[in-house]
């Protein structure tokens, strides 16, 4: 059900952009403006975003026209046995290219990794004298998922809803981020 309403808000944004750009362009004349205008068709960010599987990533993206490429990882270890890593790649089509909003529509996949110590299970090991259970708690995730990002002067949230998960352990039901990105 979720999916089928994110296929229809990007249908509604992709139609409405399509608008825009048809009034506003008269020909090949006004478009060689534009880019003019608008410097290298090429763009390029770089940014931080805290949210869910992953808590802190760094992000890196870069785009030609509309279409965009963005990698996002991170990872921190604080034990040998408590630590978390992860991180996403993306395709999207850039919707408001030219505004200082935009909207990015489009499909990813990650993969998110996360080790803590739990000290029941290791206090029930130690009292049986052998190793029963795993002595830490631990969540994986490999997913395909439709994504949709907004960004507004560089301020941006991602949300990600996992469309296949290969790897079936403590599953996301949305990946979210919120961030801000630099672009040049």
């Amino acid at each position: 059900m979720l999916l089928k309403r994110l296929i229809l808000v990007f249908a509604i944004v992709f139609f409405t952009e399509s608008a825009f750009a048809t009034e506003n362009s008269t020909g090949n004349a006004a478009e060689s403006e534009q880019t003019k205008a608008h410097g290298s068709p090429w763009q390029f960010e770089a940014g931080i975003s805290a949210g869910r599987p992953t808590p802190i990533m760094i992000n890196a993206g870069v785009g030609y026209n509309n279409f965009f490429f963005r990698v996002m990882g991170g990872g921190f270890h604080l034990d040998h046995d408590e630590y978390w890593v992860g991180f996403r790649g993306s395709f999207a089509w850039k919707f408001f290219r030219e505004l200082p909003f935009s909207l990015d529509l489009g499909f990813g996949s990650g993969y998110a990794f996360a080790n803590a110590p739990n000290g029941y299970l290791r206090t029930l090991n130690r009292a049986n004298n052998k190793r029963l259970v795993r002595p830490y708690n631990y969540k994986e995730s490999l997913d395909i998922s439709a994504e949709v990002r907004a960004n507004i002067y560089g301020v941006f949230s991602y949300i990600a809803i996992p469309v296949h998960c290969f790897m079936k352990h403590n599953e996301p039901t949305v990946i979210w981020q919120v961030g801000y990105a630099y672009r040049f």
